[in-house]
């Protein structure tokens, strides 16, 4: 189809005010590939709406450039259908609201904005989705309150479900636990699980199939058409899922790791947990003798919040102690009770169960480390508490000590063996390493068998350091790095019921988005609604592996030779492995090599003897963007010698780019992107990280060139990072000033 450009320009917002807004139509009206150009008022008004409409339909306009506001400002007034390409061209907060008005260099900068608009949408197609036969089904890991719920809730939205659970019964924990902690006013009495009537729902219903006694013994293929094979004592059986939510749970930390708090010392040192199967069980007695107890101390974080055991927090111990108090209560009236905590975390409305706890008399809390725990010459446990409240040591004894054991996944593998001799070492893909041996950012854990991927990254959800999968941060709670598999319940952080409930709940509508969204052939999150895909000319493939290294989701399997094997299902749309390819034979329909390079050649690069340096700013849409955006909203003021072009991800950057910009005559380069590390908020996971590596082969092209290294910086920034972008921006200009003009200005 013949393309046909329609420019659209705003004078709303002080454009107009701050722009000569006839010299931009005078450029697109001079450039041929511009059939028409038109200016409105108020564009996103229903006479400028109703213009381009006119014109898509009387003059068969397929490309329009919006110059206008940000892309996040009635994106859906500017959609035109799957076969009009649009461009959002930023003359609001990136130019009018941001620079000075009426000046020389604010009108260049609109006039570079416009160009880079016709020019992009000249050279890219509207993407055609990838429609394949799907399915709508989804399966549930996992078969205790979390996995429950979400196959319930998934249900009555009216899917398909699979209950897969290991165990011969459903109910997980939620079985072995007496009462939960209070979830209404006034937040004083315990209450029942409520476990049993919703394993009636849950096996009464129709739309949900449960396998007991059952395992995954292997997950192939991608969203929408993800291969099952299951495993029971019956043998097997097969089946195809759209997507995937893991619910499997956690299982308490080894007390056996903590005799330093008297584990082992006497049988009447025990975990919260063997306390829950005595209440179960006849009531609590002392181990020991199966006497009654008349004193009992709990002691919290037994081996959480301990660097030496498990650094985290375990979320739930302090209330479960203060629940196991009314256990002991109710059973006891006259017993002492004594909690020693390094803080008691009883978050929200469960600080007033926690109030109430503290007003029994015969209840003593006090702040303190565990110096020992030993059991004394009649029997009895002796307590050696430093650090208190009272700023004194001091020694409690009691019949029974219990300790506050903490969570840990079941995606945590237990300490591996090194093989032994003569025995294979685990495949590099199982450690969560890359083929020659790099580290992920995260990768499945070495013997992690539960979902049994046939991924080459590993077997299971890749996870961070603590063993849990990559899934709850701000911008990804349920979200893994394996798209179309979502983490839900105490697998995914530590948590109680009512937390679990709430994560099934979530991570069901996920996956309902993800069956839907895949039968579209449209991107999930974060790009949800893509309806583009990465296209490989492998013809040119050299084999080189770094797409199927680099893809953080996944989404590219490959040969023997090295050859990769794209699931485009699995893709999320990054663009990662286009930056990654040093021959540059992946592209997406709307966006791709020739898209940015066009993009930078459109920019007018002034000669050094006009004194305006030119800076090209590569900026990822998703936080650094929007950061910009921001920064015009506030009206902040920054330098107008930078020219932005948005990357769907700095992961995305190929380095190509750097290249033609500085061999086009740009002084300087900046790379923004999102903040990395532990607390990464990069919503491709390692984007930003991949582009401070990729530096190292910026650094020598640079050479080769024999331009000055400081030309080219990277910067980080939080979407709330808005205030310091005029610095950085200026920061840089006077670094720019200070190695001098670009020597390949002119040539």
């Amino acid at each position: 189809m013949e393309k046909k450009t329609g420019v659209y320009i705003c004078k709303g917002c002080e454009i107009a005010k701050c722009l000569d807004v006839d010299k931009l139509v005078a450029l697109a009206e001079g450039n041929p590939k511009v059939a028409i150009c038109k200016c409105q008022d108020i564009l996103c008004s229903q006479a400028g709406i109703d213009a381009i409409k006119n014109d898509i339909a009387s003059e068969g306009v397929n490309r329009i450039v919006v110059a206008a506001c940000s892309i996040r400002t009635f994106p859906e007034l500017f959609d035109f259908g799957k076969d009009v390409l649009v461009d959002r061209t930023n003359l609001r907060e990136q130019v009018a609201w941001s620079h000075e008005p009426n000046d020389e260099d604010t009108q260049m900068l609109a006039e570079d904005y416009l160009r880079m608009g016709i020019a992009k949408v000249q050279t890219v197609d509207p993407p055609e989705p990838l429609i394949e036969e799907t399915s709508r089904d989804i399966m549930v890991v996992g078969g205790g309150m979390t996995g429950m719920t979400a196959a319930r809730q998934a249900s009555l939205a009216g899917y398909k479900v699979t209950l897969v659970e290991k165990a011969d019964k459903l109910g997980g924990w939620a079985t072995r636990f007496t009462k939960v902690f209070p979830k209404h006013p006034p937040y004083e009495e315990l209450e029942d699980t409520g476990v049993a009537g919703l394993i009636k729902e849950v096996e009464s219903d129709n739309n949900i199939t449960v396998h007991l006694g059952t395992t995954v013994k292997k997950t192939a293929g991608q969203p929408g058409k993800f291969a099952v094979a299951l495993a029971n004592g019956n043998g097997g059986h097969e089946l195809t899922v759209g997507s995937i939510i893991l619910s499997t749970g956690w299982k308490p930390y080894e007390a056996d790791k903590l005799t330093h708090l008297g584990y082992g010392c006497s049988p009447d040192v025990i975990t919260n947990i063997k306390m829950e199967e005595m209440v179960s069980n006849g009531g609590i007695k002392r181990p020991s003798d199966g006497k009654p107890v008349n004193s009992i101390v709990f002691i919290q974080c037994a081996g959480s919040r301990d660097q030496d055991h498990l650094p985290y927090c375990s979320s739930v111990c302090c209330r479960v102690s203060l629940k196991q108090t009314r256990y002991v209560r109710e059973q006891y009236p006259d017993a002492k009770i004594y909690v020693v905590y390094k803080d008691v975390r009883s978050p929200a409305q469960f600080e007033k169960f926690y109030a109430h706890c503290q007003m029994d008399e015969g209840v003593f809390f006090t702040k303190g480390e565990i110096a020992g725990v030993t059991k004394e010459s009649d029997g009895r446990i002796a307590v050696n508490v430093e650090e208190t409240l009272l700023g004194e040591d001091i020694v409690i004894k009691a019949d029974m000590v219990v300790l506050a054991t903490g969570m840990v996944p079941t995606t945590k593998v237990a300490d591996i063996q090194p093989p032994a001799e003569g025995e294979e070492p685990a495949a590099a893909a199982e450690a969560g390493t890359t083929a020659d041996g790099k580290k992920e950012a995260a990768g499945a854990q070495v013997g992690a068998k539960i979902l049994n991927l046939s991924y080459r990254q590993g077997t299971d959800l890749p996870t961070l350091k603590y063993g849990f999968p990559d899934s709850h941060f701000i911008c990804f709670p349920y979200e893994t790095q394996r798209t179309g598999i979502y983490a839900a319940g105490a697998v995914r952080a530590p948590q109680d019921f009512a937390t679990a409930i709430n994560d099934a709940y979530g991570a069901a509508m996920k996956s309902i988005q993800a069956v839907e969204s895949v039968s579209r052939g449209a991107a999930l999150h974060p790009r949800a609604g893509d309806l583009s895909y990465p296209e490989f000319f492998l013809q040119r493939c050299t084999q080189c592996k770094r797409c199927t290294e680099e893809c953080p989701f996944g989404a590219l399997d490959e040969d023997d030779k090295g050859t990769p094997q794209p699931n485009p299902l699995r893709c999320r749309r990054c663009g990662i492995c286009l930056g990654a390819c040093p021959e540059r034979i992946v592209s997406f329909k709307n966006y791709g090599i020739n898209m940015i390079s066009t993009m930078i050649k459109a920019i007018d690069v002034p000669d050094e003897f006009e004194e305006k340096p030119r800076i090209l700013a590569f900026i990822c849409e998703n936080d650094a963007l929007p950061s910009v955006d921001m920064a015009g909203m506030k009206r902040l003021k920054y330098n107008s010698m930078i020219r932005i072009i948005p990357l769907r991800c700095l992961g995305s950057l190929n380095t190509i780019w750097i290249s033609d910009a500085l061999a086009s005559g740009f002084d300087g380069v900046l790379l923004i992107g999102c903040r990395k590390g532990e607390d990464y908020q990069c919503h491709f996971v390692k984007g930003s990280e991949l582009a401070a590596y990729r530096m190292g082969n910026v650094q020598e092209k640079l050479k080769q060139l024999v331009l000055e290294e400081e030309r080219v910086e990277v910067h980080e920034l939080a979407i709330t990072d808005y205030d310091k972008i005029p610095k950085i921006f200026d920061d840089f200009l006077e670094v720019i000033e200070g190695v001098g003009p670009n020597p390949y200005k002119d040539m």
